[in-house]
C-alpha cells in the first residue's frame, strides 16, 4: 500500500510538472505599482474597477532582503536570489556572498536539454538578465557579462542562451571580430530593428534594439516593445517540441520609480501587463506552461494618496505624454512664455501661472527644475514617494499553469527560485 501510494504521488507530481517555465520580473514593481495600474487602466465612467492580469494571477507575496542586514536589496542581489536560490550582496551577479559562482535556473534548464531565453527592456547585460546568465563580482562589469552570453556553454556546439532580446548594442559590437560579429558568425540570427522581429525564424537569435536600454515607453513611438519581443519569443521558443525556460524583465518600471515619475511608471506597467497577458494566453491555450510573475524589489516608496487627502487620481497621470527627463530637457533655460507652450504639447492639464513662474525661476538648474515638475505632477494625482532609491516592501507574486499552486501565500525570493528549479526537470 505504501509503495503504491508513493508511486501515485510520484505520478501526480510528474503530471503537474510543466513542460515550459516563463518567469516575469517587474523590476521595481512593488504592490503600489500593480494597485495604481488597476486604477490607471480602468474606465473612469463606470463605478467598478476592472481586474488586471496581476489581479487574475495574484497568488501571494515575496520578501526580497539581501544577504546582509540592510534589508533593502538592489536588483543584482535580488535577481541572483531569484535566479539561483541563494542570497548575495548588493551588486552581485550570479555569485554568492563569498563571490563564488552560482548556477541559475536557466543553466539548469539548458543542462537538461531545454531551450533558454532572456528578454528585457534594459540592456541585456543589466543586473537582472545578467544574473541568469553570467558571473560577475560587480553588476557594473558590463563587458565581462556580455562576453559570457557567448563564451559560457555547457556543450561546445550549443549556446547557453538560445534567445536574447532587448537593448545593449553597445556591448555586442558588430565590427569584424568584435563580440556581436563573432556571435553572428557562430550561428546567431541577428536583428537590430523591432519591425524586423518577424524576420527571426530560428534559434539561436540575438535581437538588440537600442544602444543600451530602450527609450521609456512614454517617450517611444513603439511603446509596446516588451510585448513585441515576448510575442516573438513565444513564437520562436513555443514552435518546437523542446521544453523552454524564458525570463522576461520589465526593466524600466524601476527606472521610472527612481525618478519618482508616475506617468512614466504607468506606461511601463502597461507594456509589462500586455506582455504578461500574452504569456497568460499562451499558458491557457497550451496547458503545459507555468507562468510566474513577481518583482525583484519595490522602488521609490510609491504610495497612492498624499498631502493628507483621501484620494488618488489616475486622470492627470494619463494626461502626461512625456517622461520627466524629456520634459525637463524641453523646459531647460526657457522663459515662462515658452514654457507654457511646451507644457501644452506634453501635458493635457493646465499649469497655473504661479506654477509656470516657479518653473521659470529654476529653469537654469536642471535638478531643481526636474524636482519642481515631479512635485507638481505627483501633487495632481496625489502620488506620494518616500525615496529615489529602493524600499524593503514585499512584492507581488502570481502564477498560472501546472504547479501554480506552489506559489500561494508568502514566499521568500529564494523559495520562488528553489521551487521553480525543482520544476525544471
Amino acid at each position: 500500500m505504501a509503495f503504491g501510494a508513493a508511486m501515485l504521488a510520484t505520478s501526480l507530481q510528474a503530471a503537474q510538472a510543466p513542460k515550459n517555465v516563463i518567469l516575469f520580473i517587474g523590476d521595481g514593481m512593488g504592490p503600489a505599482y500593480t494597485t495604481a495600474f488597476r486604477y490607471y487602466q480602468a474606465d473612469s465612467q463606470v463605478d467598478r474597477v476592472s481586474d488586471t492580469v496581476f489581479d487574475r494571477l495574484m497568488t501571494g507575496s515575496a520578501s526580497t532582503f539581501p544577504h546582509d542586514d540592510t534589508v533593502v536589496t538592489d536588483s543584482a542581489a535580488a535577481a541572483t536570489a531569484l535566479a539561483t536560490g541563494t542570497k548575495s550582496y548588493n551588486g552581485a551577479v550570479g555569485v554568492d556572498a563569498e563571490k563564488q559562482p552560482l548556477d541559475s535556473m536557466l543553466v539548469r534548464a539548458k543542462s537538461l536539454g531545454w531551450h533558454t531565453g532572456v528578454i528585457a527592456t534594459s540592456q541585456v547585460t543589466h543586473a537582472t538578465p545578467a544574473s541568469f546568465v553570467a558571473h560577475a563580482h560587480s553588476r557594473r562589469d558590463y563587458q565581462v557579462i556580455a562576453e559570457q552570453f557567448y563564451s559560457r556553454r555547457l556543450k561546445p556546439d550549443q549556446p547557453l542562451v538560445d534567445l536574447i532580446l532587448g537593448g545593449g548594442q553597445s556591448y555586442f559590437p558588430m565590427e569584424t571580430d568584435q563580440l556581436g560579429d563573432r556571435m553572428v558568425r557562430w550561428g546567431y540570427q541577428y536583428q537590430d530593428k523591432l519591425e524586423g522581429l518577424d524576420k527571426l525564424t530560428r534559434l539561436p537569435v540575438l535581437g538588440l534594439f537600442a544602444p543600451k536600454g530602450f527609450p521609456y515607453a512614454i517617450d517611444s513611438d513603439q511603446p509596446k516593445r516588451l510585448s513585441l519581443m515576448v510575442e516573438a519569443g513565444l513564437r520562436l521558443l513555443g514552435g518546437s517540441d523542446t521544453p523552454f525556460f524564458l525570463m522576461v524583465e520589465g526593466s524600466q518600471i524601476d527606472w521610472c520609480g527612481h525618478g519618482n515619475d508616475i506617468a512614466c511608471a504607468m506606461r511601463e506597467m502597461e507594456d509589462f501587463a500586455e506582455a504578461l497577458e500574452l504569456a497568460e494566453r499562451f499558458a491557457r491555450d497550451r496547458g503545459d506552461t507555468l507562468v510566474v510573475f513577481t518583482a525583484d524589489h519595490s522602488t521609490g516608496g510609491l504610495t497612492l494618496g498624499a498631502a493628507g487627502e483621501y484620494r488618488w487620481e489616475a486622470g492627470p497621470v494619463k494626461q502626461v505624454t512625456a517622461s520627466l527627463p524629456v520634459l525637463t530637457q524641453a523646459l531647460l533655460n526657457q522663459p515662462a512664455e515658452a514654457m507654457t507652450t511646451i507644457l501644452e504639447q506634453h501635458v493635457a492639464f493646465n499649469f497655473t501661472p504661479e506654477e509656470v513662474q516657479r518653473l521659470a525661476s529654476v529653469s537654469a538648474e536642471e535638478s531643481r527644475l526636474y524636482t519642481e515638475l515631479m512635485e507638481m505632477i505627483s501633487a495632481r494625482s496625489f502620488s506620494g514617494w518616500t525615496t529615489t532609491g529602493h524600499d524593503a516592501i514585499d512584492v507581488p507574486l502570481g502564477a498560472i499553469g501546472p504547479g501554480a499552486e506552489k506559489f500561494v501565500g508568502h514566499l521568500d525570493n529564494t523559495e520562488i527560485s528553489n521551487t521553480l528549479q525543482q520544476m525544471i526537470r
